[in-house]
């Protein structure tokens, strides 16, 4: 059987194989199929670019992720902007993404069928404009796909909003209520907040830092670990001028001490 997706190139962007194709493949087919599936996507499935502000959410977001979950030894796969195709659905590329319990590798695409699973949570970062596609369209679509998570970040209004999958299997999101401002994922084991117009992460009373934080909080504790060694040398240094000083005072009165005993010559 030749190797074949399940929409040709002339019936729009391409698509992964219904999971029935995939099945009636061979291991060598299925290698192919996946290769063949562009891992860049077109302008006109791209929302348009937002500046700064939409880029360094996700990004943002995406290695705080990716620090944490390799510090903490978790096998979370973390991305942004990578090529998801679900069995003969419309591919999509989400600003962030997470699946848990894989192998943690770079990738160019995700293919659920070769990957064995599909996305846990996504995130859509939204700065301006309508927002009608991730507030309404991608809350259905998500659902149905049965991502388990799905987080909004209107960065432009600093709202988040979250949505998970019930229980009973049912593919229709329920909302996720705030805790003291915080919503928590079950599958970051995380809660997030927006603080001073930020999305922050935190694991229980601790903050997730970004890198440069990191970086600058290391500088800080080098300034400040430098500055208590200056110190110290100084007052090591001053008490041993001191010393010297009382050293010498103490030989001036033992040389008086003499001389009294000698009846004061």
């Amino acid at each position: 059987m030749a190797a074949r997706t399940s929409t040709p190139p002339s019936a729009g962007p391409p698509r992964a194989p219904s999971q029935a194709e995939w099945d009636a493949l061979t291991p060598e087919q299925r290698a192919a199929v996946v290769e063949s599936l562009p891992a860049r996507m077109t302008d006109a499935e791209l929302r348009p670019p937002e500046g700064d502000a939409h880029l360094d959410a996700k990004v943002g977001a995406r290695d705080v992720l990716r620090a944490f979950f390799a510090k903490a030894g978790r096998r979370v796969y973390v991305a942004s902007e990578l090529a998801v195709y679900y069995p003969a659905e419309p591919r999509f590329a989400p600003d962030l993404l997470a699946v848990t319990d894989v192998e943690v590798r770079d990738r160019t695409r995700w293919v659920v069928s070769a990957e064995g699973k599909g996305l846990d949570l996504v995130m859509e970062v939204h700065v301006s404009g309508d927002a009608r596609k991730d507030l309404e369209d991608y809350v259905v679509r998500y659902a149905r796909l049965g991502i388990q998570e799905y987080f909004i970040y209107d960065r432009g209004r600093s709202r988040l909003t979250g949505h998970r999958l019930p229980a009973s299997g049912v593919r229709k999101y329920e909302p996720l209520l705030a805790f003291g401002g915080r919503l928590a994922s079950s599958v970051l084991g995380l809660d997030l907040v927006i603080e001073e117009g930020r999305l922050r992460f935190y694991q229980g009373n601790a903050q997730l830092l970004e890198s440069r934080e990191l970086v600058e909080r290391l500088e800080r504790m080098i300034s400040e670990s430098e500055a208590k060694a200056d110190a110290r040398a100084r007052e090591l240094e001053e008490s041993g001028l001191r010393e010297r000083e009382l050293e010498k005072q103490l030989a001036s009165l033992k040389i008086e001490l003499e001389r009294l005993r000698r009846g004061g010559a």
